[in-house]
């Protein structure tokens, strides 16, 4: 390949980078998975958002970990799949329907199910755009061509296959039974989607007389409305105060209905009166005390919330306007006896936003104890999934412990329709309760089986009701690879690698999709759960609509850079399963850390330019490794070194672990690849164990501290000799900087793809069609990387920033070299100084430099300070105006005096001491202890001035 200068632009744009190579892995189909080309499969199905969504920042976080943990592993050589796909959101979908019929005065009955279903799907092919495009903005390296949707043709035929094998199994059932109803979508929903917020409320007491006059009973309720669906009262039997009225009845006030009082030990004679008012189709509890004392199931509400006929006077009233006229009455005949203040929980629909009504309906259920129990088995004998942080796994084990059936039918019309067929020609035309039905795969299927049991002229209508979003996307992980067909991807890429997600979705996605992969597949859908945390606001707030405090992923990509909202969401995780809290200025849109993050990129940036500036045109493969000694075996080569592949394979070519067999290898040549491989080490290692903000931070440091900051600067006077004599050595800096700075890029490409990609095909002038995604992740080689090494450059680079910062103090100017001293008693620190001496030299400014044991009692003023056991000085006679210089420390020494006495005075005030604030205290203990030792510091180098 003929070798083109490599050339980047002064200034580093995100936002035309990242748009090209956006469009360069889709185009060139870099991330298209393929079964057939075999090795270790790592799959990830991603987490499907809502077809109506917009990123947010939950998504952004959820799939910027996932998306660094798919291109790491295909760096690794894994067989690599990123799945992606969208939920077709039932009740979020169907509500902006609703809405939109609202605002057109129709209603979807007007409209009927096949023009609603119509709209519907238009509604989904306008919006689906907004949110896969955001992904893609994002950067994840998804294979867009298996792109799946939940309600596709293929995840159709999976639910199908799903719910008519529960039934053939006897696992699905339809029965009645108290639902959570939502008056404001009018369907049921799942005790996973209801949430329980504190309210203020109130507790009414009323007073409920015996039927033979003898006297009454007093009852409390926080929902009075439904006394009109009172069917008992109820006491614990063994409550001495009434456990005689046991079997007596009473006369329900407004209703006149006569009920018993029962005796059941649920009740707890210290709540309230001890006496219970039993209503079996308005409560869970009482449903159960219920069925157990075969009580009359008396339901009084609508399903839009209105109380229906069996309410009396009241029928044809809102719930919340029936409540108030419930009490006026009863206040009116007597009956209520007190009103108390009470805070307590009110469980809400978490999609229609207002509280949920307990309703006795019939609806499909999933027996869920067969389901759960084997799923426990996979986890207590296998420890199968595995959970990262693992205290999610005791989270996660007792749900599926406690979990009821399954309600999955819910009252709407866009999901997918139960394959369930009524013969309504048995029933009069209309589907009862008690209407038979068949279940089936289609309703050809369906018309057979039904006639085979009612006659060939039986007619048939399908259950209206859909299933439950959770019962299609609990497949997700199987259905996305074709099952039920047993598909190439199927068997290559299921199970899936891990899951990503949010601790909030444990019940709700989880161990749905454990309890559905366990009983369809027969294995676990993934090897491990990785729980991360939430993104919280500037004030540690969970972010959230109704808060308003959301933070728009979108506005900090345009300010900052996809690159740089990616890097700081991983950089800030601080432990697996933590939450991270991000920093944002509301009144300018600003955040200081991915500023921070964006600040980084433009780092990189300039080094790279720096040192491909400095290449001479050539790539890293035409320079080849820095390690070889020059010349090796008479090969011939227009280079002083052989190549090396990546990982270093050096047994190849007869190398042995003595780096000193390159003689070129400079002190910081082999420092940087030393702290070079143990990064990558540290990296691999914290990766694999799912510590990606770890391993963020670590090449964080490593690029801009190491690299950027010492290495090149250590080089730049060896890369600046033209002399045949320098020409060797400079040949070394060059491979080193090239062949470090490639693999930082391949390092840092899972967390921040597009400007490595833009860099790394700069510097090596790759091939079309090429990628830094499909390169081999660094390898880090135990033989270079030398702890004693690195120890000493620590004491080097704390010299050297030492004499930079006495220099600043003392008012040097940056041209003037100077002498400097550095004395210790320690044989090791003098001779690492020793061999550093160039460096310290060429960095600090230094014309000539003492190294001693002890320091002359005759020596000049200077000014001085300590790194570690060595005490670093500057003399400063000729250099700078003494006099000028000791008379600025003895002002500030004046003035750490003064505040040293006035804090001092303060605190030995008792008044203060015992009255003020135990942090003010504090705080002026500490500032006590920080003048003290300003002060010493000063009187210090004001001797050394003397």
């Amino acid at each position: 390949m003929t070798a083109t200068i490599p050339n980047l632009p002064s200034l580093y744009d995100p936002f035309t980078t990242e748009a090209k190579w956006q469009k360069f892995w889709e185009d060139n189909q870099v991330y298209k998975a393929d079964p057939q080309r075999g090795g270790e499969p790592y799959c990830i199905v991603i987490p499907p958002p809502n077809v109506t969504g917009s990123l947010h920042m939950g998504h952004a976080f959820d799939n910027t970990l996932i998306d660094s943990l798919i291109r790491y592993h295909r760096m690794k050589g894994y067989n690599a799949l990123y799945l992606p796909g969208t939920d077709h959101a039932s009740i979020a979908v169907h509500t902006i329907l609703e809405k939109q019929l609202q605002a057109e005065g129709k209603t979807r009955y007007e409209l009927g199910r096949e023009k609603f279903l119509e709209r519907a799907w238009q509604w989904k092919e306008s919006s689906k755009g907004t949110i896969v495009g955001q992904l893609r903005r994002l950067g994840v390296s998804v294979d867009w061509s298996r792109e799946r949707f939940t309600m596709d043709e293929g995840l159709n035929k999976a639910v199908v296959e799903e719910f008519v094998r529960f039934h053939e199994e006897g696992l699905i059932y339809r029965s009645k039974y108290l639902v959570n109803w939502c008056p404001a979508t009018q369907s049921a929903v799942s005790d996973l989607e209801v949430e329980n917020k504190e309210v203020n409320g109130h507790l009414w007491h009323f007073r409920y007389p015996l039927t033979d006059g003898s006297g009454s009973v007093e009852v409390a309720t926080t929902r009075p409305e439904t006394m009109l669906g009172d069917t008992a009262v109820a006491v614990n039997p063994n409550d001495d105060r009434y456990k005689h009225l046991i079997g007596q009845t009473l006369t329900l006030p407004i209703m006149q209905r006569e009920i018993p009082v029962i005796g059941d030990e649920f009740v707890d004679p210290e709540f309230g009166t001890g006496c219970v008012k039993v209503t079996p189709a308005h409560d869970p509890n009482d449903f159960e005390m219920g069925q157990r004392h075969d009580l009359p199931f008396i339901n009084i509400m609508n399903k839009d919330g209105t109380l229906n006929e069996n309410a009396g006077d009241f029928q044809g009233q809102d719930r919340f306007v029936a409540r108030k006229n419930v009490v006026q009455r009863l206040e009116t005949e007597g009956f209520l006896v007190k009103v108390e203040e009470y805070k307590h929980a009110v469980p809400y629909s978490d999609r229609g936003k207002v509280p949920i009504e307990p309703l006795l309906s019939t609806q499909w259920f999933v027996k869920i104890r067969p389901l759960a129990d084997r799923t426990l088995s996979f986890l207590d004998e296998k420890n199968s999934p595995q959970f990262v942080p693992q205290r999610w796994t005791k989270v996660y084990r007792d749900w599926l412990v406690k979990l009821r059936d399954w309600c999955i039918s819910r009252q709407l019309w866009w999901g997918h329709q139960i394959p369930a067929w009524y013969a309504v020609s048995e029933t009069g035309g209309e589907i009862c309760d008690n209407t038979p039905f068949v279940v089936a795969r289609s309703e050809a299927e369906a018309r057979e089986k039904a006639a085979s049991q009612f006659g060939t002229d039986v007619k048939l209508e399908q259950d209206p009701d859909v299933l439950d979003t959770w019962f299609s996307s609990g497949l997700w992980p199987f259905s996305t690879l074709g099952w039920p067909d047993r598909t190439e991807d199927l068997e290559f890429y299921y199970p899936t690698a891990t899951l990503v997600t949010g601790f909030d979705i444990i019940f709700f996605w989880v161990a749905r999709m454990t309890m559905l992969g366990g009983h369809f597949t027969g294995q676990m859908p993934f090897k491990d759960v990785y729980i991360h945390g939430l993104v919280l606001d500037e004030n540690g707030k969970k972010m959230s609509k109704s808060a308003g405090n959301g933070i728009d992923p979108l506005l900090l990509m345009d300010k900052y850079g996809t690159d740089a909202l990616r890097y700081t969401l991983v950089k800030e995780v601080v432990g697996a399963g933590q939450d991270i809290r991000l920093d944002y200025n509301r009144e300018k849109d600003e955040s200081a850390s991915v500023e921070a993050s964006r600040n980084f990129a433009n780092k990189l940036w300039n080094a790279a330019r720096f040192v491909m500036m400095n290449l001479d045109g050539k790539t890293p493969q035409q320079l080849r490794s820095p390690l070889n000694p020059p010349l090796i075996r008479g090969e011939e080569t227009d280079s002083l070194a052989t190549p090396v592949r990546a990982g270093f394979e050096r047994e190849s070519i007869g190398l042995t672990d003595d780096l000193s067999l390159n003689p070129l290898l400079q002190l910081s040549d082999r420092w940087i690849l030393s702290r070079y491989h143990q990064v990558v080490k540290q990296s691999t290692d914290y990766i694999d164990n799912y510590g990606l903000g770890e391993a963020a931070k670590g090449l964080y440091d490593f690029i801009w501290g190491d690299f950027c900051d010492w290495y090149i600067e250590l080089v730049k006077s060896r890369l600046f000799q033209k002399d045949a004599e320098g020409a060797a050595s400079r040949l070394v800096a060059q491979q080193t900087l090239a062949y470090v700075l490639e693999g930082i890029l391949k390092l840092l490409h899972p967390f921040m793809p597009h400007i490595t990609e833009e860099i790394w095909h700069t510097l090596t002038q790759a091939e079309e069609g090429q990628s830094i995604s499909v390169q081999a992740y660094p390898e880090s080689d135990a033989t270079l990387i030398d702890p004693e090494l690195e120890q000493q450059f620590e004491l080097l680079i704390e010299a050297i920033r030492t004499l930079r910062n006495l220099r600043a103090e003392a008012g040097i100017k940056p041209g003037v070299k100077v002498k400097a001293v550095m004395q210790s008693e320690s044989d090791r620190e003098r001779q690492i100084l020793t061999n550093s001496e160039a460096y310290i030299q060429d960095l600090a400014k230094v014309e000539s430099l003492t190294i001693t044991s002890a320091l002359d009692t005759a020596l000049e003023p200077a000014i001085a300070d300590v790194v570690g056991t060595v005490q670093v000085l500057i003399p400063l006679a000729g250099v700078v105006d003494i006099a000028v210089l000791k008379a600025k420390l003895e002002k500030s020494l004046s003035k750490a005096q003064a505040e040293a006495k006035s804090l001092s005075a303060r605190l030995s005030n008792p008044t203060f001491v015992d009255k003020a604030p135990a942090d003010v205290v504090q705080g002026a203990k500490d500032a006590l202890a920080e003048a003290e030792k300003q002060i010493e510091i000063l009187q210090a180098r004001l001797r050394l001035l003397n």
